[in-house]
């Protein structure tokens, strides 16, 4: 019996069927996501095309309305007009049906109008991928009959299933469902898990929305993006340029007033200033309280200490019950009821889109001055460390 041209072992052929799984989800994140959706890195042409053409073969997909559907996704995040929210359509119908929700989207040309520019429109485009969106699947199942003989339709239908399943259906299912959070923005985005390999680092879903525009997905020093590795290399071969990546955290030691370029470097930093605030004073000022009803009224300790994740959770995203809960904690502790409201004061200063710097520093410099105030020791420290953020020396301006 012909064996394909490769005539592999079953091992050799569950290596290859992984591989070339694997080469489309590295397609997805590096030329869809990353280079044509957020433009945080450019790509060389002919390696675009590579991407393109093989996309083509194992998903269909029109760069064009994959961008468009996953640019309103961000646009209109957890919201009626988003295309797959798990908030809106459930995780079933995400996990099951992702890749048809998918579909809608592209299938709504306001919305490929509106979100899809800057993509290809080439003869290429024009003439095969969009007129012929379905014929490349039939050529990847000859590909892969001639290559591995007739185990090569069960390869084909692995690759088939791959993106539907872990991009459509995962990603933006779980990753909005469950998982950790590094940065509390004001959707539910998560982190599935730290390592981000099975799914080209998409994985690390939060991280993603904190900051959009970035190349490199990862955060923490113990996460990992295969897909910013695969940059990486591909910048050492010249086929790849870095544009935007999250912005950079400077400190300045010793510093004391809060002027412009505080401003701007905390705006700019925001999430970390948060998860900043979160680290060292939340968590820390929470665990006080609970220490102090150690032997005390173990009753009222597990009522504390339930509330520690809705300290830090983003408002907007607290259900009615939760916020009760947390109202009832917060009346029952002055010192973590004084952090909390200084943590929402914060965060509104940076929320006044229109105001100009001036009022965002007098914003600023008073917050301060009254957390220093605030009797409160760990809210004390964090407020006289805030004026030490500086924007990095390259982007310095004066005021």
């Amino acid at each position: 019996m012909f064996s394909g041209l490769l005539d592999l072992p079953w091992w050799g052929n569950v290596l290859a069927a992984l591989a070339l799984t694997h080469l489309t989800i590295i397609s997805v994140t590096i030329y869809l996501h990353r280079h044509q959706a957020h433009r945080a890195v450019d790509i060389h042409p002919a390696l675009a095309h590579f991407f393109r053409f093989w996309l083509w073969l194992t998903t269909g997909t029109v760069t064009s309305e994959w961008v468009a559907v996953h640019r309103k996704h961000h646009a209109k995040v957890e919201s009626a007009d988003d295309p797959h929210s798990p908030k809106i359509h459930g995780i079933r119908c995400l996990l099951l049906h992702g890749a048809e929700l998918y579909r809608i989207g592209a299938a709504d040309a306001e919305t490929v109008s509106k979100y899809g520019h800057g993509c290809p429109d080439d003869w290429l485009e024009r003439n095969l991928y969009k007129p012929w969106t379905n014929r490349g699947y039939y050529l990847m199942l000859l590909i892969d009959i001639i290559l591995f003989g007739p185990i090569g339709i069960t390869i084909w239908a692995v690759q088939m299933a791959w993106i539907p399943i872990f991009a459509a259906g995962v990603i933006n299912g779980l990753g909005h469902w469950w998982g950790y959070r590094n940065y509390e923005t004001c959707d539910t985005s998560s982190n599935i898990v730290p390592w981000g390999i099975l799914i080209g680092g998409e994985e690390l879903h939060n991280n993603h929305h904190a900051f959009a525009g970035s190349a490199k997905l990862s955060s923490k020093w113990w996460e990992f993006d295969i897909g910013w590795l695969y940059i990486r290399i591909l910048e050492g071969l010249r086929l790849a340029r870095v544009r935007r990546l999250p912005p950079e955290v400077v400190m300045v030691p010793g510093k004391k007033d809060v002027d412009v370029e505080t401003m701007r470097a905390v705006v700019s930093n925001r999430f970390q200033v948060m998860a900043d605030y979160a680290c060292k004073v939340l968590h820390r000022v929470h665990a006080e309280e609970v220490e102090k009803l150690e032997s005390v009224d173990s009753r009222q300790r597990g009522f504390l200490k339930s509330a520690r994740s809705l300290l830090i959770r983003e408002d907007s995203l607290l259900s009615l019950e939760a916020k009760q809960h947390l109202e009832q904690v917060l009346a029952r502790s002055d010192a973590l009821n004084i952090v909390y409201r200084y943590k929402c004061r914060l965060q509104a200063i940076w929320r006044q889109r229109h105001a100009n710097h001036e009022h965002l520093v007098s914003g600023l410099r008073e917050w301060c001055r009254q957390a220093e105030e605030s009797g409160v020791r760990a809210l004390e420290e964090f407020a006289r460390s805030l004026p030490e953020y500086a924007v990095p020396p390259s982007k310095a301006v004066n005021p």
